[in-house]
């Protein structure tokens, strides 16, 4: 036994210790990874080589490794916060520099561009201004905060009963005469401006299964006579042989949306049955201008924005990436890591393809350190540091021994 093999022992043991204060100092740090110090006997070489008759010299901290083990996902009111459940790691862009991180606190900077902590940029499959998403190269992902355009109504649907009972009115066809009709409902429609204008349609019987459409846009008749003509089979059916569908509807929509609209209005699911009159759906494609509700984050890593106007448009879609060998990956601080040559190359990914984990929004991913473990890792790593300095004090009092000879 010499003073070097306590020396060894003692310099491992520090280490050790090293590695466990920092597992417990970043206890509450999100996203953080637990390390592990690997340690590896030494021995001596000679020209005979090594052997069973030569003992060790001492240990030596062979490698720290970190362990890429799920942490717990813990649940956020920040809605641009996002945990990874699975593989891979978020992919950020820092100048043009990549690197890589569990960490998904993310906010919103001034050009909103999605950041960390280092104001490095999120990063992902871009969008274009119609909501398309551009797989390919992966850029920084920003979020635009602009009003959507209106669209005017193209197309619309209207499904109801009519009341095979119904008996032909004997007086003419008067909007404001309810005993003139059967039956009628309004749509709210929109023009390229994005103001509304509500469609009114009135039913009235014409004869045995016919039926004549009226219609009104914003209270007033479009014309004296129907818009079109509704025939149905004996099972209460539409005839569409002698009914065609759909139809095209214009609407006058003042003389600063172009003065008139049309649209096609499609009735093939009307019925008539012996029922009451009821109506079982009405819509339409188009909407008005929407302001900026919010933002939304899918598991698949697809941003959606919310508009006042119920639309939705994607901003993007985020990436994640993985490794043959995580633990290969160079620690950079601040919960982020840099590819090496022996982490390998990234494969890049939506979420949820592949081996690649999926997204939560307003969660984040806790550390992967275990308190309770580290601490009592601690107390035997301070143990084995206190045998260590016993073997150096056992040596010195050996030599103090063989010195003492006379």
């Amino acid at each position: 036994m010499g003073f070097q093999h306590g020396l060894s022992g003692l310099n491992a043991a520090s280490r050790n210790l090293d590695v466990i204060g920092n597992n417990v100092a970043n206890v509450n740090t999100v996203g953080a990874k637990s390390s592990r110090a690997e340690f590896a006997d030494l021995y001596a070489n000679s020209l005979s080589g090594a052997g069973a008759s030569f003992s060790g010299i001492g240990v030596t901290v062979g490698n720290v490794s970190q362990q890429f083990t799920q942490g717990d996902i813990a649940t956020t009111s920040n809605p641009m916060d996002l945990a990874i459940n699975g593989r891979g790691f978020f992919r950020m862009s820092t100048n043009g520099t990549i690197t890589y991180s569990r960490n998904g606190q993310f906010k919103l900077d001034k050009d909103g561009y999605l950041i960390n902590g280092q104001n490095g940029r999120l990063t992902g499959y871009v969008a274009d201004a119609n909501g398309n998403i551009n797989v390919g190269v992966p850029g920084d992902i920003r979020l635009n905060s602009r009003d959507t355009a209106p669209f005017a109504t193209t197309n619309a649907v209207v499904s109801l009963n009519l009341d095979a009972r119904a008996t032909v009115p004997t007086a003419a066809f008067n909007v404001n005469d309810s005993s003139t009709y059967s039956g009628a409902t309004s749509l709210t429609v929109y023009d390229q401006q994005g103001q509304e204008h509500t469609v009114s349609m009135y039913f009235r019987k014409n004869a045995s299964n016919t039926w004549d459409v009226h219609a009104a846009a914003d209270g007033a008749p479009i014309s004296a006579t129907p818009v079109t003509q509704l025939g149905f089979n004996t099972d209460g059916t539409m005839n569409l042989t002698a009914t065609s569908m759909p139809f095209n509807l214009t609407i006058p929509v003042g003389a600063s949306a172009g003065g008139t609209q049309t649209m096609a209005f499609d009735m093939s699911k009307v019925t008539q049955f012996g029922s009451l009159f009821g109506v079982s759906e009405l819509r339409q494609d188009g909407f008005t201008t929407g302001r900026l509700v919010g933002f939304s984050v899918a598991g698949d890593g697809s941003i959606q924005a919310r508009y006042t106007n119920g639309q939705t448009l994607n901003q993007g879609k985020l990436v994640l990436s993985t490794f043959a060998n995580p633990q290969g990956l160079a620690p950079l601080g601040g919960n982020q890591w840099a590819e090496t040559v022996t982490s390998g190359q990234p494969l890049v990914g939506a979420p949820g393809s592949g081996s690649l984990g999926v997204l939560q929004a307003g969660a984040l991913e806790q550390s992967n350190i275990d308190l309770t473990g580290e601490l009592v890792n601690m107390i035997t790593a301070q143990r084995v540091f206190q045998a260590n300095a016993q073997t150096i004090r056992a040596q010195d009092q050996v030599l103090q021994t063989i010195v003492n000879l006379r």
